[in-house]
């Protein structure tokens, strides 16, 4: 059996929806075998409430949630990351940080749900469709055999699965 924690990061330009989405299903569908964080290249300062609201109606744990830069993820001492994805296209088409460890990256990209316009119904309803993606995502990761996969075929598989 596998016991290793593998570190996941979900990078997003304001880190407020998607990633903070993504980084809630990793944690609570991973179960300690995944550790998931978020962050942003250009972190808009807090979570947008409808992606707290969306995390906890589905009975995922709201607390600790921040906007934060993605720098704190380059920085000397932080967590060596197994996994990066962006999940929006403009983060994909940023340059960046280099990422100590040389994880496995993949692009998830999915509509911001924090640009939705419309009522609060149609608002909500964007949230809970990137959330569906997200969480389809997550569970086709978690269940690929990672201990028997090499680099290239865990890389190939996570890239794939954003096309989902």
């Amino acid at each position: 059996m596998d016991d290793k924690v593998y570190q996941v990061l979900f990078v997003c330009t304001g880190n407020s929806a998607r990633s903070i989405l993504a980084e809630g299903l990793m944690n609570e569908l991973g179960r300690g075998r995944f550790v998931a964080y978020s962050a942003g290249s250009h972190p808009k300062g807090e979570v947008h409430p409808l992606a707290l609201k969306t995390l906890g109606a589905h009975r995922i744990p709201t607390d600790g949630f921040r906007s934060k830069s993605w720098e704190e993820f380059a920085q000397p001492g932080a967590p060596a990351m197994h996994f990066v994805f962006t999940v929006c296209d403009q983060a994909a088409g940023e340059a960046c940080p280099v990422w100590p460890g040389q994880p496995v990256t993949a692009h998830w990209g999915l509509p911001d749900p924090a640009a939705a316009e419309g009522n609060e119904e149609q608002r909500e309803k964007a949230f809970r469709d990137a959330l569906v993606t997200l969480k389809r995502r997550i569970e086709l990761m978690l269940a690929l055999p990672l201990a028997s996969l090499d680099a290239l075929a865990i890389q190939q598989e996570v890239k794939n699965i954003g096309t989902r």
